[in-house]
């Protein structure tokens, strides 16, 4: 008998190439998505693989949101992935619309685990990120990030503009999973991980040549390649990693023991937006001379001010090698442009 995993949020980014894999290793999953609608696209996605199965979780910021789901299957799941969680900037009241729903999906699924599914549910994966591990403004001084490292924000401090408190959203929830632990630890058997991304980019795991704009991270690249040569392109400078090695990353945190109890940092590298303009004008040649070109090779000078990421320990545990800026950019331009039939 293969194991069940449930999947918070099964048809996000980063939610769908890890359905992918787990479909692929032999599991039988559970997905949740906010409509009816969104999950049966999501079975057809998959070819309607009888090993995937869905539910609808209408808000995670509901009293209770998970309890239905884990009444009817709690009994079967082994592993919980929980994935979702807003990663939008397009926000006015940050408290509704990112703290609070970050904070209380990650409480309300642990304490589904805890009335239904305490005696089956063997790992719990939380989906955090950098943002938990330092904020923006950390992250654009010189110190070095580790496992060890916490984004210092506070509730009340964190409500200035939407990056802060999405990172912040981040920081509370992965905060709120790691205490539920610690409260509950006689009332649970699970053990916990959480998978800290940075910039997650890469291909999409299926396409849609109707959607113009593409998620939070991936917009970033997507919004390159339709760029003018005059257009004036986000600065962004921070950690980054494959979408494919983050999903990766979530299998190994519940299938290796080594992980167990392991915040898992998936950086490859640093990188600024000019590394993507270089990259994208030196590879395709279709998009020279139409897109900008900054100030070619500048990144190095970008990153010197900014934070490095030491996630030795990390890449340690996971025991794979991550794909590299290069290989990213490439593969998620190369996407985009046979979709619009430009390759």
């Amino acid at each position: 008998m293969s194991k069940t995993v449930f999947v918070s949020g099964a048809t996000g980014f980063i939610a769908t190439h890890i359905v992918n894999d787990l479909l692929q290793a032999g599991y039988k999953v559970i997905g949740s998505s906010r409509s009816v609608e969104k999950g049966e696209e999501l079975k057809k996605q998959f070819n309607n693989n009888p090993q995937l199965s869905m539910v609808v979780v209408k808000d995670i910021a509901q009293e209770g949101a998970f309890d239905e789901a884990f009444a009817k299957y709690g009994k079967e799941i082994s592993v919980v992935l929980h994935t979702a969680s807003p990663f939008t900037f397009n926000v006015k009241d940050y408290e509704k619309d990112l703290l609070i729903p970050a904070v209380n999906g990650t409480k309300f699924i642990l304490n589904a685990i805890k009335k239904y599914a305490a005696d089956n549910v063997e790992h719990v994966v939380i989906t955090s990120s950098m943002a938990a591990v330092a904020d923006v403004k950390q992250m654009a001084t010189p110190i070095t990030l580790t496992e060890e490292s916490w984004n210092n924000q506070t509730w009340e401090g964190c409500r200035t503009d939407p990056v802060t408190a999405y990172c912040a959203s981040k920081l509370f929830a992965e905060r709120a999973a790691w205490e539920f632990l610690k409260e509950n630890k006689d009332q649970v058997n699970f053990t916990l991980s959480t998978v800290n991304p940075g910039y997650v980019y890469g291909p999409q795991m299926f396409v849609d040549a109707s959607k113009k704009v593409l998620n939070t991270s991936s917009e970033i690249i997507n919004q390159i390649v339709h760029a003018t040569e005059e257009s004036q392109i986000m600065e962004i400078c921070g950690p980054y990693i494959d979408v494919r090695d983050v999903s990766k990353a979530h299998l190994a945190a519940f299938e290796k023991k080594e992980c167990y109890g392991q915040r898992l940092l998936l950086a490859e590298g640093m990188h600024a937006s000019q590394d993507i303009l270089d990259i994208i004008n030196e590879d395709f040649p279709q998009l020279k001379g139409k897109i900008p070109v900054g100030k070619p090779g500048s990144g190095s000078e970008i990153l010197a001010k900014n934070c490095k990421v030491d996630n030795r320990k990390s890449k340690q545990l996971l025991g794979f090698p991550f794909r590299s800026l290069k290989q990213t950019v490439d593969d998620s331009v190369k996407q985009i442009l046979e979709v619009e039939g430009r390759l």
